[in-house]
């Protein structure tokens, strides 16, 4: 994913836009202002390591899916399935920029006890209502689409295979980058270590960069991922976004699959999916699961060999036999209060743009939601989504925004 030609200093002190962070989510907003005939403005992207390497992006399982609580939440997945689909025509019909698709082997959702099956009920009503194909399936149904589970202790599965599955998110993060460079969006390779607010204390006028340099700003935007709080305490604003570790291993089967393997939530919280024609990933949060360091990438063996691995071969007893190929760990950026995103102006700096706490739903929302970002830069509303929703208010009021399905 590096980025090649980035500079390290900017060339103007001056911009109406700068974004901290060039990962999915500022590398969108970028993208979106640059694809905005209403905004002729000058945009700065600082991203601290323009090889990306150790970015909640760069980590990611690359999927999206519709299966929500939140009508909001469903429509922004079907704007980034619109998105992934239609990428060449969204970046105006350029031949250079792949057609893409959704890998549709779905979510599946597994309930072992009637709490939860009512849960799954009562999302697949709003999925539907909203325009999504959800199903729901009993154990027998399960068994006979999917013969290789074991069903024994299930109450009601909930799986959708429309725009539901893997995509390809590294393409779609180069091509923001890519095109927005090309229009004029201009990245660096710093990092933003202060920012001076004006005496009233309602504006940033400006940021300074780890090289020295002053940057004033018309606007500002948090795009920070797991750093968010960091980003946000120099402009003297709390925010409720830390990183968690998610470990993530591709595995291969002595006895692959005759089908694909929808991406299994299982009841215990582990995660697995097809991965690639005849290998597999799996994915869960470490227990317990602080808040670690920004440069804390370390594996917990254990957790593979004493947990993950157990409960794959329970549901699935074919997976008896499967070997590790590679794992990792990376970072959600994510929201203590509800793990959903924070968007939009600091109701006090005013200039101070949310884009934060993603909670590992970042990939797959970037799309609407840095659109979203860039109709507030460029109008002070939202105009094809309302997204207030997630607006900070509710973080000061302590008011959760309510979204079921997390994982």
């Amino acid at each position: 994913m590096a980025v090649a030609g980035f500079a390290s200093t900017p060339t103007k002190s001056s911009y109406d836009v700068v974004i901290v962070g060039g990962a999915i989510m500022g590398a969108s907003t970028a993208w979106f202002l640059s694809d905005n005939k209403d905004f002729n403005g000058s945009v700065l992207v600082v991203e601290r390591d323009p090889s990306y390497e150790s970015c909640s992006t760069a980590h990611t399982n690359s999927c999206m899916r519709q299966q929500f609580s939140s009508p909001l939440n469903v429509r922004i997945s079907q704007f980034a399935a619109d998105f992934v689909k239609n990428l060449r025509s969204y970046m105006g019909g350029d031949a250079r920029v792949p057609e893409m698709d959704i890998q549709n082997y779905g979510y599946l959702y597994l309930a072992d006890n009637d709490g939860f099956a009512n849960v799954l009920r009562a999302n697949q009503k709003v999925q539907l209502d909203n325009g999504a194909e959800t199903r729901l399936l009993s154990p027998d149904d399960i068994a006979r689409e999917y013969p290789f589970y074991n069903v024994e202790d299930l109450v009601l599965g909930s799986i959708n295979t429309k725009d539901e599955g893997y995509f390809d998110g590294g393409g779609v993060f180069d091509w923001f980058r890519r095109s927005s460079r090309e229009r004029g969006v201009e990245y660096v390779a710093n990092e933003v270590v202060a920012m001076t607010k004006n005496a009233a204390g309602t504006r940033v006028e400006s940021v300074t960069l780890k090289s020295g340099e002053v940057i004033a700003c018309g606007q500002i935007v948090n795009a920070s991922g797991p750093r968010a709080a960091r980003t946000a305490k120099m402009a003297g604003i709390e925010v409720p976004v830390e990183p968690r570790k998610r470990f993530t291993w591709i595995f291969a089967a002595e006895q692959p699959l005759d089908r694909d393997l929808p991406l299994t939530i299982d009841p215990t919280g582990v995660h697995f999916r097809q991965d690639g024609p005849q290998s597999y990933l799996a994915g869960c949060p470490a227990d317990p699961d602080p808040a670690v360091e920004f440069d804390d990438f370390h594996m917990d063996h254990n957790r593979w060999q004493d947990h993950v691995w157990p409960i794959i071969a329970t549901r699935i007893p074919q997976f008896e036999a499967i070997k590790v190929v590679t794992e990792w760990a990376g970072h959600y950026a994510y929201n203590t209060l509800d793990q959903n995103a924070i968007l939009g102006a600091h109701p006090e700096v005013g200039n101070f743009v949310f884009l934060n706490g993603f909670s590992g739903h970042g990939l797959q929302q970037s799309p609407a939601m840095g659109r979203g970002t860039a109709e507030w830069l460029a109008y002070g509303e939202f105009r094809s989504l309302d997204l207030t929703p997630f607006g900070f208010e509710r973080i000061v009021e302590g008011r959760p925004f309510v979204e079921k399905a997390v994982i």
